[in-house]
């Protein structure tokens, strides 16, 4: 199995002067999902390079066994040091895609034309595609074959515009990622609770709602991906 996780090169958060990036648990837990499972892991970015870590989620309250084992990953380290510039990447040297979360991609992901790209291809060669927390904001931008909105009437779900107004960053994002999936027509799905794990499956896209669901995302993209194989 060789999975691609395209990660953000964003470390700004809008015009707050406060960083952001990609959330460490959200890379961490599916990065050793899919290791620990035996398959062979490709890093990309829009940038290349080092990807920018959410300062925030790596405090202390943020952490968990899986980031702690990353932190003391020197390889693994070395690995998302040197991601390589998703312009490059082509769909056909892998199995599945995975974008992790934060708030970084909210900018530069959402209408990234190679993570378009990359989408459609995965999904028209009948590769599964996942996401998790603030990264199903990679779908909004991608199309059918036959032009629709790729969400529209497909059960997805991310983080919540309840969980956004939590975290305090409901008027600072771009968009809030539950009302603009469900703009493009997607049947959004959610836990009850705010910060519980939730991640949901249609056909070959797998979404899950927050950081939570890191790993379960992860476990059904693999189940997806080994139904196929």
């Amino acid at each position: 199995m060789k999975i691609l996780m395209v990660l953000t090169s964003h470390d700004r958060m809008g015009d707050t002067g406060h960083a952001t990036g990609f959330w460490l648990e959200e890379f961490a837990a599916p990065y050793y999902v899919f290791k620990d499972a035996g398959a062979e892991i490709t890093l990309a970015s829009p940038k290349g390079g080092q990807p920018p870590v959410d300062p925030n989620s790596r405090a202390e309250e943020a952490l968990t066994e899986e980031t702690r084992r990353f932190e003391a990953d020197d390889a693994a380290k070395a690995q998302l040091a040197s991601t390589r510039k998703l312009a490059e990447v082509e769909l056909g040297d892998f199995d599945a895609l995975f974008f992790p979360g934060g708030h970084g991609p909210l900018w530069d992901l959402t209408e990234d034309g190679d993570v378009t790209r990359l989408i459609e291809g995965f999904l028209a060669a009948e590769r599964p595609v996942g996401a998790v927390c603030h990264a199903p904001t990679v779908l909004l931008a991608a199309r059918t074959p036959e032009g629709e909105p790729l969400v529209k009437g497909r059960r997805v779900t991310g983080f919540a515009n309840s969980e956004e107004e939590a975290v305090g960053l409901a008027g600072v994002v771009p968009h809030l990622l539950e009302d603009a999936l469900k703009a493009r027509g997607a049947r959004y799905e959610r836990s009850s609770d705010d910060f519980a794990p939730f991640q949901v499956r249609d056909g070959l896209l797998v979404t899950g709602q927050n950081p939570a669901s890191s790993a379960s995302t992860a476990r059904l993209l693999l189940e997806v991906l080994t139904e196929r194989h």
